[in-house]
């Protein structure tokens, strides 16, 4: 496993353990337990975890994430950290940096950032450039629901397009906080708006961004 996606694979592990099976997070709906099920069910169960991009595969997406969240919260968070099996695609390291640097880094601010006392961590200038290449390579697709068009800009001026409608919003903010606020997690992320008062508010109480 490669050192951005292994080092948050394991803190969001030990968050995990130390918040226990029934702590709120930041995906609607879900428990800790039920967001260590869904982790486990992405990497280990392939013929589920279709549901989550696939509509005709949500039902049994739903199936087996009841099955697992019903396993011991102990024996799910071995299996986090032990990382997908051994024939698995995400074994590759390409695909694993790739896939689960954001994946990781996004749920452990989801446990993190449930918590009223939260604070924003401090990430080195060599992941915020990892995340930000990242976002840049997937804001299109995460930013194509929005009612406006929107622009994430880093504070040197660098930008990215997630959305060309109009009336036009800036999103300003590290990239780890532009990365959480175009994969739906708008309340917790720390950006400012530019933009019409009235497609802010659209933008900002909506649910349409992220998968």
């Amino acid at each position: 496993m490669s050192t951005f996606a292994k080092r948050e694979r394991l803190l969001l592990a030990d968050l995990l353990e130390t918040a226990g099976p029934e702590a709120p997070t930041l995906c609607e709906g879900w428990q800790t337990r039920d967001l260590a099920a869904h982790v486990v069910v992405r990497e280990r169960r392939p013929d589920a975890a279709g549901g989550i991009l696939i509509k005709q595969l949500a039902s049994r997406l739903d199936k087996v994430m009841e099955e697992f969240a019903a396993k011991p919260y102990e024996e799910l968070l071995q299996l986090i950290r032990t990382g997908p099996p051994r024939f698995s695609p995400f074994q590759l390291k390409q695909l694993d940096e790739a896939s689960n640097t954001i994946e990781f880094y996004v749920h452990t601010e989801d446990v993190r950032r449930a918590r009223p006392d939260w604070t924003a961590r401090e990430l080195d200038p060599v992941f915020q450039d990892a995340l930000w290449s990242r976002l840049e390579r997937t804001a299109r697709l995460m930013g194509r629901g929005t009612p406006t068009g929107l622009v994430l800009r880093r504070a040197d001026g660098r930008t990215a397009v997630a959305n060309r409608g109009t009336p036009v919003v800036t999103a300003t903010g590290e990239p780890s906080e532009l990365l959480l606020f175009l994969y739906g997690r708008q309340s917790a992320a720390k950006v400012e708006l530019d933009g019409e008062k009235d497609a802010i508010a659209k933008l900002s109480g909506g649910k349409q961004l992220g998968i």
